[in-house]
């Protein structure tokens, strides 16, 4: 079947259920263990499951796309970018980069920190990362890096601590729209002296 994958629309959305993360983490499978021979050790690395989202690109059903953002206190990191072969030439990874900054200034994060390979500084610079002077560079997993740096504008809508009740606890990333405990408020209140009812 010849599909023409250039005209069907990206969407990027976070990663949420077990499935999800799956696919996030078999597509950088392709990419740094099939392609990079990388060592699944370098791979996996711990930091999946721990302060992380994960950011799929979904080309109608199909993902074909991923990078894995860290939260720090004052700034998050963008890692793992990869996108399957077939897929590469057609705005996959720009559309994820450019929600992915987004996604950050919408947590209310100002600083996105990356480590970009020597080679690709261009491609880093056309999203507006600026190498960070004064930090040397370094290497692992057999390439040469340099820490790159992106401020990012804070959005009028920044989910912070001032933020609806209601919105803080929407899923991530989906907060403009109502989640289940908004749902919740169609329901008579409980009054305070009354016994849960356990069945």
């Amino acid at each position: 079947m010849n599909i023409q994958y250039s005209r069907i629309p990206i969407e990027t959305r976070v990663a949420r259920t077990f499935d999800e993360v799956v696919m996030a983490m078999t597509l950088r499978g392709v990419t740094y263990l099939g392609e990079q021979n990388a060592p699944y050790t370098e791979e996996y690395d711990g930091n999946d499951l721990v302060a992380a989202s994960h950011l799929v690109a979904w080309q109608g059903r199909e993902p074909v796309g991923v990078l894995r953002l860290r939260w720090f206190a004052e700034f998050a990191k963008v890692e793992r970018a990869a996108v399957l072969p077939a897929f590469r030439k057609i705005g996959v990874m720009r559309t994820l980069m450019a929600d992915a900054m987004k996604y950050c200034a919408r947590r209310g994060y100002r600083k996105l920190l990356g480590h970009a390979q020597i080679e690709r500084l261009p491609y880093w610079r056309s999203h507006g990362f600026e190498v960070r002077h004064g930090r040397p560079q370094f290497s692992f997993s057999d390439y040469q890096y340099v820490e790159i740096l992106k401020i990012l504008e804070r959005p009028s809508d920044v989910i912070d601590m001032d933020a609806p009740p209601l919105v803080l606890i929407r899923p991530d990333g989906d907060w403009d729209r109502p989640g289940a405990f908004d749902l919740s408020t169609s329901r008579d209140i409980r009054p305070a002296n009354q016994p849960i009812r356990v069945a």
